[in-house]
């Protein structure tokens, strides 16, 4: 049983290591589409009484002077256009609504605009935040474990983070300010398995059975120990989570897109990769010793 599930935490681990790459690769290439949030631009939000496909509409607001714009049909079957400062100005904006008043008999539901400036502040502002975060988890870890279990869970920390962003990479997804809320809370949430996790197997560590037993087995135990409580927490989150996503409309489907990756990869990350990489950095008791100074040797030596 041990070796099979050292075998899966290898296996995880690469896997893991593996999708950071690709994630990095497919950010690389294809980038992360910023909303409006962001960017700046105008948001409207319309409602077609007939029957129209995305490729209509699309064809519709091109022979009404729109050449560049992110067109999206919500949940309650309107369909939100959305135009960056550099492609448009208010004036094209109430062109096309009226052309669509009158072709179509749209309504518009919502209309919002938001400054590029401001849109470059939240940008500045959200990566102190995410920064901020990020250093002051890897300074709890510093003194909260021992360098190994501290290196480890700050490598599966960045882990989840990559792959989110990759997943909104390769979807396309408009990542807003309610997506980066959803980044920080998996920077928080995803620590909390490997703390758990680790601050297991440090207990196992000195009690006198493990002393001596291989790390890998006392890792296993450790896993073995917290899984109940670690299924029963991603579950529940995760319902929650899910809830969100199928009620919460359109505005909140990239948060909870966000926070469903981030529990799933976490949850993973946190057994395979925060757990993992400690036996192979040489994890054992004798970490936890500490060393006598050779002044302190040699007085102890002295009759």
């Amino acid at each position: 049983m041990t070796s099979k599930t050292q075998k899966a935490r290898l296996f995880g681990l690469i896997s893991g290591l593996l999708l950071v790459v690709t994630s990095l690769v497919i950010i690389c290439q294809k980038g992360i589409v910023l909303g409006q949030d962001f960017t700046g631009g105008y948001v409207t939000v319309v409602d077609v009484p007939e029957q129209v496909n995305h490729q209509q509409i699309q064809s519709k607001l091109a022979e009404l002077g729109v050449e560049s714009a992110r067109i999206n049909r919500q949940n309650d079957g309107s369909w939100r256009v959305f135009q960056t400062p550099q492609s448009t100005d208010e004036a094209l904006v109430k062109h096309w609504v009226n052309g669509l008043e009158l072709d179509w008999n749209a309504e518009v539901l919502d209309a919002s605009y938001l400054g590029s400036q401001v849109g470059s502040e939240l940008i500045e502002q959200g990566g102190l935040a995410g920064l901020f975060a990020l250093v002051s988890v890897l300074i709890y870890l510093a003194f909260r474990f021992e360098w190994r279990l501290a290196v480890s869970a700050s490598i599966a920390l960045f882990h989840d983070v990559i792959v989110t962003l990759g997943l909104f990479s390769v979807t396309q997804v408009e990542f807003d300010l309610t997506v980066l809320a959803a980044l920080l809370a998996i920077i928080g949430y995803s620590l909390n398995d490997s703390i758990v996790i680790g601050d297991r197997v440090r207990e196992l560590l000195f009690e006198a059975q493990w002393k001596t037993s291989p790390v890998g087995e006392t890792i296993d135990q450790a896993i073995k120990d917290s899984m109940s409580r670690t299924l029963i927490t991603s579950l529940t989150t995760l319902t929650t989570v899910l809830a969100i996503w199928w009620l919460g409309g359109a505005g909140l489907s990239g948060f909870a897109m966000a926070l469903c990756c981030g529990i799933l990869v976490g949850t993973l990350s946190s057994l395979a990769i925060s757990a993992t990489l400690p036996q192979f950095l040489g994890l054992s008791f004798n970490n936890y010793l500490k060393e006598e100074s050779e002044e302190t040797k040699r007085q102890l030596a002295e009759p």
